[in-house]
């Protein structure tokens, strides 16, 4: 008797420790399937979500770096157009428009990702609104529509370190040394005032990417003003 109550309590036993274990696989199989479900799933909603998140500071960081770019291009085009340029003044223009280029190509694309208007060359913002238009070096008219794309709040009239119409007028019109001089002098106030509201990015933008291209143009720009000031004292 004794024998029989051994057997069947090992049998259960047996029964018992075999019921445990089924269940420890059924929730090692099943909880691998969850967690991949949700680790899938989280990445794509907040990528997506990045792509499009933005604030008010993003937009006006985009809007009104666009134009502003336009202009140092402008400016780097009419002194490039000059004769007697001394070569460092004209290897500067080259690199401000190569760097600026595509950083005017990038804040296009968030703005148009966020839905909101752009600022291509053509269209609001475009070199017409920059003070003087590609290839009108000083034309009746010039800068007639400077600003008008900002209305709402007139940010882009008086801009930091753009300059005026009859500023662009003077460059166009000055010669060797003199433009070169000119040029410098004008661009480090314009470069001060694209520092300027890329700081204001740096505080109160969201997007992360923009506030990163903020940080690049405020350490590309304060290298270029303390090089622009070599040369003035070279010339």
């Amino acid at each position: 008797m004794t024998s029989r109550i051994f057997l069947a309590a090992a049998a259960v036993a047996v029964l018992t420790l075999s019921a445990c274990a089924d269940d420890g696989d059924d929730t090692t199989a099943t909880t691998p399937a969850t967690t991949t479900t949700a680790e899938d799933g989280a990445p794509a909603t907040t990528e997506e979500g990045d792509a499009s998140e933005h604030s008010a500071a993003d937009v006006r960081f985009a809007r009104m770096m666009i134009p502003h770019h336009e202009q140092a291009i402008e400016m780097s085009d009419i002194i490039l157009a000059k004769e007697d340029i001394p070569d460092d003044v004209r290897d500067l223009a080259e690199e401000i428009k190569a760097a600026q280029g595509p950083e005017i190509e990038q804040m296009n694309e968030w703005l148009e990702e966020w839905g909101e208007p752009g600022m291509g060359p053509g269209g609001p913002g475009g070199p017409a609104d920059t003070g003087m238009g590609h290839g009108d070096h000083g034309g009746p008219g010039t800068g007639d529509h400077m600003g008008d794309h900002m209305g709402d709040a007139g940010e882009m009239r008086m801009m930091d370190g753009m300059l005026s119409p009859q500023e662009m007028r003077e460059l166009a019109d000055a010669e060797g040394t003199d433009a070169a001089r000119l040029f410098l002098e004008q661009m480090i106030v314009h470069h001060e005032g694209a520092i300027d509201m890329a700081e204001d990015q740096v505080d109160n933008g969201t997007h992360p990417q923009a506030v990163e291209l903020a940080r690049a143009i405020i350490d590309t720009q304060q290298r270029e003003i303390d090089q622009m000031r070599e040369m003035l004292a070279g010339l």
